[in-house]
């Protein structure tokens, strides 16, 4: 039987989606926190909550772990730590959630940048007992070169300092200093305990010197609407639909998802690579046509003329074109187990493009503690990030990051193993 209100689903059909990742350094209460948040709001089954009470009972925990709703893998519930990326889904009446819970762990950094990536606000944990540790630093640094726009700093266990609000101030005015040195337009600091719930849900009593919003406040009345990139019209080409049969034998639609801007019925539109030009006829989605569509939707586009469109070309607008360019600069989390060296040969997906690519040089490595630049560096080693130069074996079409995010990243794929080794954000056009 679920502990949610039946008829809730119902009011949270046409929600917002939220996506936000949880970070910080490690023992800092991420995992409770995400497991306090779906106890509260009602979201978790009766029987999973009775069976974190018996492991809570069998581990000798005097309270119930509520961790260990995120805690999945059984590794991180022997060790009590996160290792892997768990995601979460909640919903209130306001807004839907998707939570990634990140690992504190050095040696998972690339862990934590892959669950980040996609976030629209990310909570970095300090401990109040602890305060500012290099950690901290880390995450807070990594949450802005990712270009997460809103971060919300939650002083968590100030039950353990006596909700002090000395200690409070004195953290909220380090992180300040620090954020200061951040591109980030959205600062937010909360005290809580997540393992009591206060300020996580509910205003608590405890910090009457706190005048701001709980935590659930902030998550679903915070703004990410123009977050979005509505300006640049961005459509990479996923899959084209031909007919399946006679009877719709003049059917040709190209599939996939938009990456920016918004695309509007009668829009003229340019093919890239080809440059053919053509008009937007009809634009579907699962549920039937519509008007326009805008990221993140998935819809597939008619166009006009029967013009030559393949899996990986983009349809933007002819006076708004993204850089296409097959020598690259950009920022790099390595993550491969070999490290990063010059004059590697890589696949790189980018969008729905998939080209091979070689590492023509490291210009330095990111010193992610402090931000500064270490020069000189012939490698990068796994979870290490720093400013690299590519060149592709075809052009790629791309936006700088800090303007979209889709259209900014890519990936590198070790060809001989197939596995992603490193996630990239496209810099200005190299020089």
């Amino acid at each position: 039987m679920s502990a949610i209100d039946p008829g809730f689903t119902a009011m949270e059909e046409g929600a917002e989606l939220l996506r936000f990742s949880t970070c910080g350094s490690v023992d800092d209460g991420k995992s409770t926190l995400i497991g306090r948040l779906l106890y509260d709001t009602k979201s978790i089954f009766e029987d999973q909550l009775a069976h974190v009470e018996d492991v809570s009972r069998r581990r000798g925990d005097e309270y119930t772990n509520l961790a260990l709703l995120t805690d999945g893998l059984r590794a991180e519930r022997e060790q009590g730590i996160t290792i892997d990326v768990a995601y979460r889904y909640f919903a209130t009446p306001r807004r839907k959630f998707i939570i990634a819970d990140t690992p504190g762990h050095i040696q998972y950094t690339r862990n934590m940048v892959t669950g980040a990536s996609t976030a629209n606000l990310a909570i970095v944990l300090v401990d109040a007992r602890q305060g500012v540790v290099e950690q901290t630093r880390r995450h807070a640094l990594i949450t802005s070169l990712l270009r997460i726009p809103h971060i919300v700093f939650a002083i968590n266990k100030m039950d353990l300092v006596g909700w002090d609000e000395g200690v409070f101030h004195r953290i909220e005015s380090e992180l300040r200093g620090f954020a200061a040195r951040m591109d980030v337009a959205d600062v937010t600091f909360i005290p809580m305990s997540a393992l009591h719930g206060d300020n996580v849900v509910d205003r608590s009593e405890r910090t009457p010197w706190y005048k701001g919003p709980p935590l659930l406040h902030q998550l679903e009345n915070v703004h990410i609407a123009s977050d979005r990139n509505l300006i640049d019209v961005r459509f990479p080409v996923q899959w084209v639909v031909r007919p399946q049969s006679q009877d719709h034998h003049d059917y040709r639609g190209y599939a996939g998802q938009v990456a920016g801007g918004v695309l509007k019925v009668g829009d003229e539109v340019v093919v890239l690579q080809s440059g053919f030009s053509s008009k937007v006829t009809k634009i579907e989605t699962f549920d039937g046509p519509v008007d326009e569509a805008f990221a993140p939707m998935s819809v597939t586009v008619h166009l006009s003329d029967d013009v030559d469109v393949s899996r990986g070309d983009m349809l933007c607008r002819p006076s708004n074109r993204p850089v296409s360019g097959q020598d690259l600069e950009a920022m790099i989390c390595w993550m491969g187990d070999a490290p990063l060296v010059a004059k590697n040969r890589y696949a790189l997906k980018h969008t729905t493009r998939n080209v091979r690519a070689l590492v023509s040089e490291i210009d330095y490595q990111l010193d992610v503690n402090t931000g500064h630049r270490i020069q000189g560096v012939e490698k990068l080693e796994r979870n290490d990030l720093g400013r690299i130069k590519l060149r592709t074996t075809a052009p790629i079409f791309y936006d700088e990051y800090r303007r979209n995010r889709t259209t900014g990243s890519f990936l590198l794929i070790d060809e001989t193993t197939n596995n992603t080794v490193g996630a990239g954000m496209l810099l200005s056009e190299a020089r």
